[in-house]
């Protein structure tokens, strides 16, 4: 009897397996940043060229095998597919593996790629594999493995996403501070779309790195079964590689997007001046210093009826310049700071004192530690709102909610934990907090039934409390007698939980473990000394 092969056939890996294949076949060839920009790269490539396939399919059996229909971009343009020519088709590449000068075809391919399709320019690294150092069997063995990812054998509703967001989160993992700054884990993401509920209109992120809050976006119209034509996105992002992996990844999956000229500083130069938005999904740089010099930016409309943001902390200049992009009559706004903007003193107050007595402020979210790569802190989720007055959305009957804020803490929120392995050679993971889909529908539920007419909302010890802004409070709780400070736990009531404790059973049960443990502990005595004794060396 033949020995079965210990080796799984390639039929029997999974995702994961061979997504982990293909960053094998690149050990020790480049910088992180350069082979997480070959394997993505290549990845578009092969989707694109899926896409393109069953398009070109979809047009011979309409029209024939004529090459007139078969290569008119117009054709595949027409239902969000890249027209490819053929030295940039992903067959083209499989065909060509094995060649001496495979770095220069894949290459070339991303660069004939850019040239038919205008929405492309600047997306695709070009000159990448020239320049990465790998060998012909290592770019191979990733053409090899990559090609194994297809619909077909990997049944799933976003399998590119899947695929896509494995890299980005693999990458983010492995780096750096810097380097992996530009990945919100999808969990804090999906909660921001689910509270502000981006159905349709202009989505805008002023920060937006890879792209994350606008693939959730339109997972959350999917989710609710919208349309998702009905949004259009709009961002920034100072970062070239970023703003280059956020064109791929909208491109990737079929997102039109405006997302500029070129990769700037939204501060430096907002290439959506005079763009006004109905949603913001936002996660700017935590605490970011120096942002602007002593005489920059001083007289910047977006700072008008608010006092100036400090040079030493950009948090309060990420803050107004939302609040000014928001549309006037139904903007709303869900974003990510560092606690500390909560209670923050100078200008930053005074700033927010303003913007809470211009009532613009709906619900402020503590987060759980843990939930970030790149940094172990808590963070705050803010939901600012133009219009918290009564009317309707989606279907339900919002009450009036001016001159209050929902304060919510997650913070305990912190026992679903998931490992993320990023050399599984040298055995080097991380541990990171993650909010379950029902924890996710519960912050929903509670934020939904503070602003419905018929909602049951009621303020739970240790999890949320409504708060009035200013005025006489039922408790004379008001953030107005607490200096305007938006931490949670200045508002939200903490139980006392010694308060629980049967203090005669407890010291019972502790009289009885220390008679136990000094009983223990004579006849350990009397044990040691009984040897030093046996020996001839009695301890007195």
């Amino acid at each position: 009897m033949a020995r079965k092969s210990s080796k799984k056939n390639d039929s029997e890996l999974t995702l994961e397996q061979v997504l982990w294949n293909c960053r094998v076949a690149l050990r020790g060839v480049g910088s992180m940043e350069k082979n997480r920009d070959a394997v993505i790269s290549l990845v578009f490539l092969k989707f694109a060229g899926d896409k393109f396939n069953n398009r070109r399919k979809e047009l011979v059996e309409q029209y024939g095998d004529i090459p007139a229909f078969l290569e008119k971009p117009s054709f595949y343009n027409a239902v969000n597919v890249f027209y490819l020519p053929e030295l940039a088709r992903w067959t083209y590449l499989v065909d060509h593996a094995g060649d001496n000068a495979i770095a220069t075809i894949i290459d070339n391919a991303m660069s004939e790629a850019e040239k038919a399709n205008p929405s492309l320019k600047g997306a695709l690294p070009l000159g990448l594999f020239a320049t990465l150092g790998a060998t012909k069997s290592s770019i191979k063995s990733l053409i090899d493995e990559i090609a194994k990812i297809s619909e077909k054998r990997y049944h799933e509703e976003d399998l590119i996403g899947r695929v896509y967001e494995y890299f980005l989160q693999t990458f983010a993992v492995g780096s750096s501070k810097e380097d992996g700054e530009f990945y919100t884990p999808a969990c804090v993401v999906q909660l921001i779309a689910e509270l502000i509920e981006p159905y349709e209109g202009v989505v805008y992120d002023p920060c937006c790195g890879s792209g994350g809050m606008f693939v959730q976006s339109h997972k959350f119209v999917e989710r609710h079964h919208g349309n998702s034509s009905a949004i259009s996105v709009v961002g920034q992002e100072s970062n070239p590689d970023t703003w280059r992996l956020c064109k791929m990844n909208l491109a990737i999956r079929g997102i039109s997007n405006n997302l500029g000229e070129e990769a700037v500083s939204t501060f430096e130069k907002d290439q959506h001046k005079d763009k006004k938005v109905d949603y913001i999904m936002a996660n700017p740089p935590f605490n970011l210093k120096n942002w602007r010099g002593e005489d920059e930016l001083t007289k910047d409309p977006r700072w008008t009826g608010y006092p100036v943001p400090p040079v030493s902390n950009a948090n309060y200049a990420w803050i107004l310049h939302m609040l000014s992009k928001l549309d006037v009559n139904h903007g709303i706004a869900g974003f990510l700071l560092a606690n500390g903007a909560l209670n923050a003193d100078g200008n930053e107050g005074a700033i927010r004192q303003k913007i809470l007595e211009n009532d613009k402020v709906e619900a402020i979210i503590v987060l759980p530690r843990d939930m970030f790569y790149t940094t172990d802190i808590s963070v705050t989720l803010w939901i600012l709102n133009m219009d918290k007055g009564s009317g309707e959305k989606a279907g339900r009957k919002l009450r009036d909610r001016r001159g209050e804020v929902l304060f919510m803490d997650l913070r305990t929120w912190d026992e679903n934990i998931e490992k993320y392995t990023y050399d599984k050679n040298k055995n080097k993971n991380k541990k990171k907090t993650v909010l379950t889909s029902e924890q996710i529908a519960r912050v929903k539920d509670i934020f939904e039934s503070w602003r419905c007419v018929d909602g049951s909302y009621e303020d739970v010890p240790e999890l949320c409390k409504s708060v009035r802004i200013k005025g006489d409070d039922s408790d004379g709780l008001t953030i107005e007698s607490h200096g305007f400070t938006l931490t949670p736990s200045k508002y939200i009531e903490f139980i006392d939980h010694d308060l629980d404790i049967d203090y005669e059973k407890e010291m019972s049960r502790i009289q009885t473990e220390m008679k136990e443990l000094l009983t223990t502990e004579k006849k350990s005595q009397a044990m040691l000394e009984a040897a030093f004794e046996g020996i001839g060396y009695g301890i007195d």
